[in-house]
């Protein structure tokens, strides 16, 4: 179960990790969060606001552990990765998707029996694939992950972006597949459910099938409109510019390990654009003023159905 948790020391010979608090009752689930930004950061803040969990941040460095230490949003962080391994009962890796397996892989040796692993990359097919592949190879293991995805974020990063209700009301969806256990499927939804997300059942590849089109696609629309902007317009630019780039703040390299991840899915959702881009063109060209309002009734109907 892993020894004593320290506070984060100045020696070599003293333990890495950091906590905020005395030990919880050891009958607390214990959720270890790897890459404890935005995400991983308000999963940890609502985990401890519901309580009954003990929530520990897996950091690259101790500036790190400081971070999120001081941010709250777990009770004590560590840089490391094998020690928290053998203290979880649940870890949830919440890092850019390029490094998923191989955080993954570094942890094998150190679980404990009956460890749950799951994840909240933004791609599943490849990842699950990957991940599955390398489990399979220690009996039992690849009984126990199943891959995840909150569909809930924000352009701002870092632990002092995170938010106790960022999940409340939002999807989760859940990608378990052939090799995926009934605990651990069970494990990871109860947790997302608890800190108030809706949890979906998907197969991976349905997953990066649609998500392709109702993520993928927009965030990558959003960075085209707001790099084609010649720079001395932007003084011109209002709300419904804002609005529309929002997303295209996000980080760059995070976005371009999704896009290489998916990149089948996102070509054919960028055809599907272009078709539907080629049907406004038309009606420009031949002043159709009829179809171009249908058109955007059309938009309006369906942006109009998911609400505010």
């Amino acid at each position: 179960m892993g020894r004593p948790f320290a506070r984060l020391a100045s020696s070599p010979n003293e333990s890495r990790l950091q906590h905020r608090s005395p030990l919880n009752p050891p009958r607390q689930q214990r959720i270890a969060i790897v890459g404890v930004g935005l995400i991983g950061g308000s999963l940890g803040l609502a985990l401890r606001k519901r309580g009954g969990f003990e929530v520990l941040g897996v950091c690259r460095s101790a500036e790190s552990v400081q971070r999120v230490i001081k941010s709250a949003v777990v009770e004590r962080a560590t840089t490391d990765l094998a020690e928290a391994a053998g203290w979880a009962d649940v870890m949830v890796f919440c890092t850019p998707v390029g490094e998923i397996a191989d955080g993954l892989a570094k942890s094998l040796a150190n679980l404990q029996p009956g460890a749950v692993i799951t994840d909240a990359g933004s791609t599943k097919a490849s990842l699950v694939a990957t991940i599955e592949a390398a489990l399979a190879k220690d009996p039992g293991g690849a009984a126990n992950f199943v891959g995840a995805h909150p569909l809930a974020g924000d352009h701002r990063r870092g632990p002092e972006a995170a938010r106790a209700d960022l999940f409340a009301g939002r999807t989760v969806v859940i990608t378990p597949t052939a090799s995926t256990s009934a605990h651990a499927l069970e494990t990871v939804e109860r947790m997302w459910q608890t800190v108030g997300a809706k949890t979906r059942r998907m197969s991976p590849t349905e997953h990066d099938a649609a998500l392709a089109r109702t993520s993928h696609l927009p965030h990558l629309v959003a960075a085209a409109l707001a790099a084609a902007t010649p720079p001395e317009l932007l003084p011109l630019t209002a709300t419904g510019w804002a609005d529309t780039t929002r997303v295209a703040a996000g980080d760059a390299a995070l976005w371009r390990d999704i896009y290489l991840a998916n990149s089948a899915e996102v070509l054919m959702a960028l055809d599907e654009l272009e078709a539907k881009l080629a049907e406004y063109r038309a009606a420009l060209v031949a002043n159709e003023g009829p179809v171009l309002e249908q058109l955007l009734r059309t938009g309006k109907e369906r942006r109009d159905a998911v609400g505010s």
